[in-house]
């Protein structure tokens, strides 16, 4: 087949991909958008797509200077998307609506730890205070819709009134239509590889063909930095990512009425909240788990699933017990390896990164779309998002103690929701042992720099596959 040229191509055709191709269309590029139609185990397919950013907050996040950052670029999403939305249903002359929920109650409940949760869901509220966003609390007792077991009872609850969901389905194949009557090419199919010629590059080889283009934006998720294997030297400056595979689960109710808003609990280092949104007519969706993998998950452990169905109906409701199961879907978020965004153009003129965005993904799209516009534009950016270029040392620098002491606290959290029945002398036997393992994972990985709790805990599970990867970076930034 002949050779195809555009302005620019993007790998990838998630929410960010997609979103970065429907901006570009708009501004008159002729654009080439690559990606399998299916999306299968891609982290928006199977996200809640909850459209906030303060329901996200977290101690650790408050306490570190680029978490603050990251905070202000869902601050900054979050008042682009009514514009962005309504630019979106013209240009793809799909009327549908997107917004599927109204509203966002964060619970704090008993299961869990105070020194997490109960935490967790104070800087929630610190942070709603500090940038002046309207908030409700709510008395959990009276609501009404949950209905949770005594044993995991709410005992607080906040309203978000400006924090929604989106049903990403319809928010996807907008985007694709967007493209299409913009001018742009949708090829379903994987990129094998990036083409380049010296220090630029031009292209990308397909199953069958190579498209050209003078800029190149890999934005596909947890598998993006496979296509740097053509420079490991570049490669290996990058944070290496990891999946943080998570399972959702879509039930059909039937003698439960729905309720019009997200109900979520605050997040924890290995998950993202128990939480519920609506869909249409007697459609909810349950999600999500988030549990780190050295390589992508296709499907889902019995055992995860079985967790979550049983959170949400001892958390939630009591009677999703007798709800159908339409559809179990499994994600993968893209994960680096000190937790914050790969945003910006890599070494080679013209090539550029757009992921690593962890929860954020669907909800940053619209930013992270009109930032790279605006910077393969050459216009001037009104976020300074330079702390986050992919080619750097680790951003996450807790000291050593006050890491090894939050990982070990996040795993007894979770350990708590999953009803653990550990009798008071086990606890400090228990905890002097994880203590003891974080401290040797880290004296061996490196004298200097170390990663989040959510990928610390990870070498428990993966240690061999997970230490290669973090060492080869690290040993990167250490000659």
């Amino acid at each position: 087949m002949s050779n195809i040229n555009f302005d620019t191509i993007i790998v990838g055709n998630g929410a960010i991909g997609s979103s970065i191709a429907y901006e570009l269309s708009s501004r008159g590029q002729k654009v080439a958008l690559v990606g399998k139609e299916a999306r299968e185990s891609a982290a928006s397919i199977a996200a809640g797509a909850m459209n906030g950013c303060y329901g996200e907050v977290t101690e650790s996040l408050m306490k570190s200077e680029f978490g603050r950052k990251k905070l202000l670029m869902d601050i900054k999403a979050k008042n682009m998307w009514e514009g962005w939305l309504s630019k979106l249903t013209k240009d793809s002359g799909d009327e549908r609506e997107v917004i599927i929920a109204n509203g966002t109650e964060v619970i704090l409940n008993t299961a869990g730890t105070s020194d997490v949760d109960s935490v967790n869901f104070m800087q929630i509220e610190q942070a709603l205070k500090e940038n002046s966003e309207r908030y409700e609390i709510i008395d959990p007792d009276n609501h009404v819709w949950l209905k949770a077991d005594e044993q995991v009872r709410p005992l607080k609850a906040l309203l978000i009134p400006e924090e929604n969901a989106v049903d990403p389905n319809i928010l996807l194949a907008k985007l694709s239509k967007a493209i299409h009557n913009l001018g742009g090419t949708l090829f379903n199919e994987h990129a094998l590889s990036v083409i380049t010629e010296g220090n630029q590059v031009c292209g990308i080889e397909l199953s069958e063909q190579k498209i050209f283009a003078k800029n190149i934006i890999i934005a596909a998720g947890v598998q993006s930095l496979d296509l740097l294997d053509f420079d490991l030297e570049l490669k290996n400056k990058i944070p290496p990512m990891f999946s943080g595979y998570g399972v959702s689960i879509l039930l059909e109710l039937d003698d439960i009425e729905n309720y019009n808003r997200v109900i979520r609990t605050p997040n924890r280092a290995f998950a993202c909240g128990l939480h519920c949104v609506p869909r249409n007519g007697k459609e909810l969706y349950i999600g999500a788990t988030n549990i780190l993998s050295d390589i992508p998950r296709k499907n889902a452990y019995v055992s995860d699933v079985q967790f979550l169905l049983d959170c949400a109906v001892e958390q939630l409701h009591l009677d999703l017990f007798n709800a159908d199961i339409k559809k179990i879907q499994v994600g993968n978020r893209p994960i680096p390896a000190d937790g914050f965004p790969l945003i910006g153009q890599i070494k080679y003129d013209g090539l550029w990164l757009a992921t690593g965005t962890y929860r954020d993904g669907l909800h940053q799209s619209p930013l992270i779309a009109e930032h790279l516009a605006n910077e393969i534009s050459g216009i001037e950016n009104d976020i300074d998002l330079s702390d986050f270029h992919p080619i750097r040392k680790p951003l996450y620098n807790t000291p050593r103690h006050e890491l090894i002491a939050k990982t070990t606290s996040e795993m007894f959290a979770t350990g708590y929701e999953y009803r653990w029945d550990v009798q008071p002398y086990w606890h400090p036997i228990l905890e002097k042992g994880m203590l003891h393992s974080f401290e040797e994972i880290l004296d061996e990985l490196h004298k200097e720099f170390a990663p989040p709790p959510e990928i610390l805990s990870l070498y428990l599970t993966h240690p061999k596959s997970s230490k290669e990867q973090l060492r080869t970076y690290y040993n990167a930034w250490s000659e």
